[in-house]
């Protein structure tokens, strides 16, 4: 099985994946793979440069293209590991690459909500190279995820989890979610 776990920035899809790591299951990041990217291009790792090898790549491979990056780790991956979980899928043609590369595989979309303040917040106190500063950065990189499509896959989630709660009542809902997949999958 292939857990897709998407949302906007800093609504804590990485505190998901790490709950299915903590369970033995594998994972990749999208993030990561635009990343690696930017470093095997010999560029410094800004946000301005790892958006511009992002633009890049779907220039030169498609919209999917962090996708079709991304499918061999996968496949690599689904040998050690009953699930493995996707971090980051941003457009529904993302979404397609790994049902198309994958026909036999279940594929569960699971989309987390967070509202934008609270987001901005936990994005500022992270820290991270590519976070923003400000709040117009924030919304501007919004919009940029919106455009890439998140939304559309947001909507077609399987699973919807809000994360607009404190921490514990979080990974409690995490841990009920993953039971339920893994229940019903």
């Amino acid at each position: 099985m292939i857990v897709i776990v998407t949302g906007m920035p800093g609504s804590g899809k990485s505190r998901i994946v790490r709950e299915f790591e903590r369970r033995g299951f594998r994972s990749v990041s999208m993030g990561d793979i635009v990343r690696e990217e930017t470093v095997r291009r010999g560029l410094e790792l800004s946000p301005e440069n790892v958006a511009r090898v992002s633009i890049r790549l779907r220039q030169e491979l498609g919209q999917n293209a962090v996708a079709k990056l991304t499918v061999e780790r996968v496949r690599s991956l689904l040998k050690e590991s009953d699930v493995v979980v996707v971090d980051g899928v941003r457009s529904l043609d993302e979404v397609g690459t790994f049902r198309s590369a994958f026909p036999d595989e279940r594929i569960v979309i699971v989309a987390v909500h967070t509202p934008p303040k609270l987001r901005f917040k936990r994005l500022k106190a992270r820290g991270r190279h590519d976070d923003p500063e400000t709040w117009e950065d924030f919304e501007e990189r919004d919009w940029k995820e919106l455009k890439f499509g998140i939304g559309n896959v947001i909507a077609m989630a399987d699973y919807m989890i809000v994360n607009d709660v404190p921490p514990e009542e979080y990974e409690r809902r995490i841990g009920e979610l993953i039971e339920r997949i893994l229940a019903e999958h």
